[in-house]
């Protein structure tokens, strides 16, 4: 089973995570924050990554610590969980188109964390969310994860649509990066051998 399970705790939030790659988009979602819990939601349910995120953050402050440390700690487990990268696909993306918006991501399990972000979302807030802690997440899983992560936004004009596309959109191309080759299982997708 390609599973992991990450604790990370400092002054500012104490998080679990724990997820299964070869799941079925099964999710917990506890951070607080409803949206962000809405989000991580869709994130569990179109990657079919099983995923369990539990945290408690100084959301008397704001959200800002809690959203980009569950974003470090899920992108920990994902390294974790993927091991040597041996027989994996590597390689994902996906146009998703939801109402208004239509958003691309193109991703690499390349080890080389590289986030390239053009969403513009056209409100500061959803809800109470702040708007600028969409990105946050995605750089903090990139980052950890060591992901290159390319995230498009070709339409859209409602925030809540934008930021819903870009979860599902990762979503689904981490889906199918992290699957199983069924032509080459045996071998880490590189030509150096190592990723």
């Amino acid at each position: 089973m390609r599973t992991a399970s990450i604790t990370r705790t400092t002054a500012e939030t104490d998080i679990s995570v724990d997820i299964n790659l070869d799941g079925t988009g099964v999710y917990d979602m506890q951070t607080g924050v409803g949206f962000f819990d809405h989000m991580l939601d869709q994130l569990a349910r179109h990657s079919l990554i099983d995923m369990t995120v539990k945290a408690t953050g100084d959301l008397h402050i704001d959200d800002h610590h809690t959203v980009e440390d569950v974003g470090i700690a899920i992108g920990q487990a994902l390294t974790q969980a993927l091991g040597d990268k041996k027989g994996i696909r590597r390689y994902g993306s996906c146009l998703l188109p939801m109402d208004d918006a239509l958003v691309r991501t193109a991703l690499d399990l390349s080890a080389r964390p590289f986030l390239i972000w053009n969403l513009d979302l056209p409100t500061q807030k959803i809800g109470a969310f702040d708007c600028e802690l969409v990105r946050e997440f995605f750089q903090a899983l990139s980052t950890h994860g060591g992901i290159t992560l390319h995230v498009d936004m070709l339409h859209g004009v409602n925030s809540h649509h934008i930021a819903e596309a870009a979860f599902k959109s990762v979503a689904r191309a981490l889906r199918e990066a992290v699957e199983v080759d069924p032509r080459k299982s045996d071998a880490i997708p590189s030509t150096k051998g190592a990723l």
